[in-house]
């Protein structure tokens, strides 16, 4: 609602619509990862992801996909 207000919102069409559904659901979570991992270094990465803005946990699914889709 917030776009809509600051007339951000662009209208697309159905195949628009349909291409970001399809990278959405491509995105989907749906596995759960337990790893142990050294306390300074999810430290480090809880320190890098508070200055990007976003939640520490989703800056690693991010570089986890980065990182699969090379191989």
């Amino acid at each position: 609602m917030d776009a809509i207000e600051r007339d951000e919102y662009v209208p697309v069409g159905c195949k628009e619509l349909r291409a970001v559904a399809d990278a959405i659901a491509a995105r989907r979570k749906d596995m759960t990862l337990t790893i142990r991992v050294n306390r300074q270094d999810i430290n480090r990465i809880k320190k890098f992801s508070v200055t990007k803005g976003i939640p520490y946990q989703t800056y690693l699914s991010e570089v986890i996909h980065r990182v699969a889709a090379t191989v």
